[in-house]
């Protein structure tokens, strides 16, 4: 039976989030009270307020194309009003590669400021953080029912006149598989996601725009991992710059804190994440009753606040009959999805982290840095002093505390003025 101390960890913990998470939603405004259904069969045209579930299961073959190139698309309405009245919206579907390097099918959204002249908009491709690894939790579908909690985040980008093109990531779809903190699957997915939105008919994006990779936490994680495939993957992308923040770049330091503790459920999630991402892990075969519950139960339903509420302080050693994480072909896999080993970032980036960070351990965002700064990345580094605020709010909290200065290094980097580097 949890302790009485435990009970009200929880309970602050839920209650810090859903207020954060609150916070975040009301700054875009209301949700709207009644979204309004859409057939099965409606056409790309149609505007609805949360696509029917086919929109997101994958051809049994995919089309014959290039990555980014599109599979489908639909005009939707975002479920707030502030995205409504600000942007033009799509959900789209386009080839991006695993990360075994296969091709594959992903979903995301593309938003385009109205008025003006879409071509001449830059595009800043936002990594989405956690959402969860059920469908329900899918970042486009909670654009489109107005539950996406850094929502204000992209309003402010589409306030600046940017279009703005967020993934879903790997694995969203009706009986999900998500691949959620593997890097070689987060890079692709960004960089697709703009291409896609470049190649997108009726957004009129330039082929030839200035683009941006912007995330926090594990969007923080796709961006930078975007910005170290893009020289191979993507060199066609007019990229100027990179804004991170979270980052957690060393999957197993940020996950043995985490064991035991508030943001337990996390890792749980990113072993799950592997799993998928790499079939010869086979995380079922370590699995007890209880683990084969967990994974059934937050592949059900589970999204950000049921991690913390339902998953939070269990130990790992709960749900499985011995840790996997020794195995070589896990430490092979979480060792070559660890950002700055081989950087080739060529273009600017602000990173930063709070001080006190919970979830996402803040030494080694340091050290990924240092590693950058020494690989000769131009990088401007800050951190938020975060003490006295409790665990899961001292990782968000930055969020809104970099705001500020993340648009204006993008409106720098836009406007190709020279960046600052404090290497």
């Amino acid at each position: 039976m949890p302790t009485r101390t435990t009970r009200r960890t929880r309970r602050r913990l839920t209650v810090t989030l859903a207020s954060t998470l609150a916070a975040c939603t009301l700054s875009a405004g209301p949700a709207d009270s009644d979204p309004r259904p859409t057939p099965a069969n409606a056409s790309a045209t149609t505007t609805a307020a949360l696509p029917p579930d086919d929109f997101y299961v994958p051809p049994a073959s995919l089309p014959e194309g290039r990555p980014g190139d599109v599979i489908r698309s639909r005009k939707v309405d975002p479920g707030t009003p502030t995205p409504r009245a600000l942007a033009d919206t799509w959900q789209v579907m386009y080839r991006s590669t695993d990360a075994l390097g296969r091709p594959h099918a992903v979903t995301a959204t593309v938003l385009v400021p109205k008025g003006g002249s879409p071509a001449s908009r830059p595009i800043v491709g936002w990594g989405p953080g956690t959402q969860g690894p059920a469908f329900r939790c899918t970042p486009s579908r909670m654009i489109a029912k107005g539950a996406l909690y850094e929502q204000w985040v992209i309003n402010a980008m589409l306030e600046a006149g940017y279009a703005v093109a967020v993934p879903d990531y790997e694995g969203y779809r009706p009986g999900p598989k998500t691949t959620y903190m593997v890097g070689k699957s987060l890079g692709p997915a960004l960089l697709d996601a703009v291409r896609a939105a470049q190649r997108l008919p009726a957004a009129g994006l330039s082929a030839d725009a200035p683009v941006a990779f912007r995330g926090y936490s594990q969007g923080g994680g796709a961006a930078l991992w975007a910005g170290e495939f893009q020289p191979d993957h993507a060199p066609e992308l007019n990229l100027k710059g990179i804004v991170a923040g979270g980052v957690p770049g060393n999957l197993m330091e940020v996950a043995l804190p985490l064991n035991g503790r508030p943001g337990s459920g996390f890792l749980l999630y990113a072993l799950i994440g592997l799993d998928h991402a790499y079939p010869e892990l086979r995380f079922g075969s370590v699995l007890n009753d209880a683990g084969r519950a967990m994974v059934a139960d937050l592949e059900a339903g589970g999204c950000a606040l049921e991690m913390i509420n339902k998953y939070g302080n269990k130990p790992l050693s709960a749900y499985v009959t011995r840790s996997p994480l020794v195995d070589a072909p896990w430490v092979a896999r979480y060792t070559e999805n660890t950002l700055g080993a081989t950087p080739k970032i060529k273009v600017p980036v602000f990173q930063y982290h709070a001080t006190q960070d919970a979830l996402v351990e803040p030494n080694q965002a340091d050290a990924l840095h240092k590693a950058y700064c020494a690989q000769g990345v131009p990088l401007t580094w800050k951190t938020y002093e975060t003490a006295g605020r409790p665990p899961i709010s001292d990782h968000l909290w930055p969020i809104q505390a970099a705001n500020a200065e993340a648009m204006t290094y993008l409106a720098d980097r836009f406007a190709n003025r020279p960046a600052t580097p404090d290497c």
